[in-house]
């Protein structure tokens, strides 16, 4: 038998009526019988179409102010009759039910309302209980149910009842029976995060995703999830890929240490800043961020917190970037920009992140608060009996809050609100302080007068050693080791200051 099955009546109600007229019209030209209710009856009658009211087929009309409408036995059982069970058959005309082959409903916009800050009564009422009921029944039901469970489908539904003349196949239909459960699945999803205050249970739903040319290597596959458009218009260039997203997702939580604040411009490769500075203009920014290493700048994702000049631009021209970041560009420094036709450019607009990290570990997933404590002059403790000068204190809170976002064990060395080194992600806090000693001297900067930050603390004085040694005059430190007053000892013997902030800033 064939799996072909022609459309003789449908149920449409629904909370979103954009681009639902021309389904209707079409519907009421193939001769389609349509019921409906509610505010969904007027607008199809205000059509000049003919409609029957749920109402007529329950003899029910809707009560408890709108709450039940279609919940009744001869709507349900017209949509989950099983169109080739004889005795499905014999009760439907037993009870006089009609058969339904069509259902067009959609959700209140529960989410919505939650995010528009509602009162928790107005929040309560947008919770779908008939639509999702009708959903759930018609996707169940597919072999003879058709489902459109949401306006984006209406496009795609309308070109099928057109070329098909109201037919659908057994595949049209599980096709949309599996997006109308991805709908009704992450609806609940939507509504138990809600009410959830035990943070027991763990449940993720992302209505939006993008498939990435591949992950982090080429063979590879890779998605996100998610709505980057409510977080940057692009401007221009090739599509982000895997590693991109990556990169500016450190990039965009790095710079947003400094909103509001001077002038800043931030290089990262592979996650950490390789460049850093803050100026009186984004011009100088950039040029001195580029200074800390202009060799692993190449290939770099640029931030900034300011509008991008078109001096900015000019400079940036010069090297390969794969992605440029600002909140705005002046017009002239666009169109600079825009002549390497695969430079990703983004505008990043204002807009709520989780503040919790997920990733999966071993048979399934760590999760944790993000890392929003942020060291400032109210939570330091001064160890040593030379305190820091107010320069070297702006410059230890500078170091501090790159090195937050930078992979351990690091070491920072900045200067005059410019990064001069970091040690990134090395098995030892010596090494990452030496690797970062190393590298500024191979950039030709003087240490002497520098800051260090370090993410955790020191268990021996070694480190505080190498760094006087170096030049370094202050230090900024979690503290917390039972060693901690050998490396307080030698700094005071060695006339350097150092500060506590008893916040630990790991970043594995």
């Amino acid at each position: 038998m064939s799996n072909l099955k022609k459309i003789k009546s449908a149920l449409i109600s629904v909370f979103h009526k954009d681009g639902l007229e021309a389904i209707v019209k079409q519907l009421d030209h193939l001769g389609i019988t349509i019921y409906s209710t509610g505010g969904t009856e007027n607008f199809i009658k205000n059509l000049g179409i003919n409609v029957v009211p749920v109402e007529d087929v329950t003899s029910y009309p809707s009560i408890l102010g709108g709450r039940v409408k279609t919940l009744h036995p001869k709507v349900f059982g017209g949509i989950l009759n099983r169109q080739e069970n004889e005795s499905d058959i014999q009760e439907l005309k037993e009870y006089n039910i009609p058969q339904i082959d069509l259902v067009i409903v959609d959700l209140y916009p529960f989410e919505k309302t939650v995010a528009s800050g509602a009162s928790e009564q107005d929040i309560i009422e947008k919770i779908d209980i008939g639509g999702i009921s009708l959903i759930r029944a018609a996707a169940k039901n597919f072999k003879d149910t058709v489902i459109v469970s949401s306006m984006n489908q209406y496009p795609d539904f309308l070109e099928l009842l057109e070329n098909k003349k109201g037919e659908t196949s057994l595949s049209d239909r599980k096709k949309l029976a599996a997006k109308a459960f991805n709908i009704s699945s992450h609806y609940d999803t939507a509504i138990f995060n809600y009410f959830n205050e035990e943070e027991t249970t763990l449940k993720i739903s992302e209505s939006q995703s993008i498939t990435l040319r591949y992950g982090e290597n080429p063979h590879q596959k890779g998605y996100f999830y998610g709505d980057l458009n409510a977080m940057f218009d692009q401007l221009h260039g090739k599509e982000l890929s895997y590693n991109n997203l990556l990169d500016v997702d450190a990039a965009v939580n790095l710079i947003n240490e400094f909103a509001g604040e001077l002038p800043t411009f931030a290089i990262l490769k592979h996650n950490n800043a390789c460049g850093f500075a803050q100026r009186e203009t984004v011009y100088k920014a950039y040029v001195d961020a580029l200074a800390g290493d202009p060799v692993s700048a190449f290939g770099g994702i640029l931030i900034t917190n300011t509008k991008i000049d078109k001096q900015t631009a000019e400079e940036i021209h010069q090297l390969f970037c794969e992605v440029v970041i600002a909140p705005s560009y002046e017009e002239e420094a666009l169109n600079i920009l825009q002549e390497k036709k695969n430079r990703i450019i983004l505008i990043q607009k204002p807009t709520t992140v989780s503040k919790q990290t997920i990733r999966t570990a071993l048979n399934g997933y760590l999760v944790q608060d993000k890392d929003q404590a942020t060291d400032s002059i109210k939570n330091l403790s001064y160890a040593t009996t030379k305190k820091p000068s107010e320069r070297e204190l702006e410059d230890l809170l500078f170091a501090s809050k790159i090195c937050k976002h930078t992979k351990s064990n690091t070491i920072v060395l900045v200067k005059n609100k410019q990064l001069c080194a970091s040690g990134t992600g090395q098995t030892s806090r010596i090494d990452a302080l030496k690797q970062a000693i190393e590298k500024s001297t191979s950039f030709k900067f003087s240490l002497n007068g520098a800051v260090m930050a370090s993410d955790a603390f020191f268990p021996f004085p070694d480190c505080v050693e190498i760094a006087a040694n170096a030049g370094i005059t202050s230090v900024i430190q979690p503290g917390g080791s039972i060693k901690d007053q050998l490396s307080i000892d030698f700094c005071n013997k060695n006339n350097l200051s150092m500060v506590v902030t008893g916040i630990r800033h790991f970043k594995h």
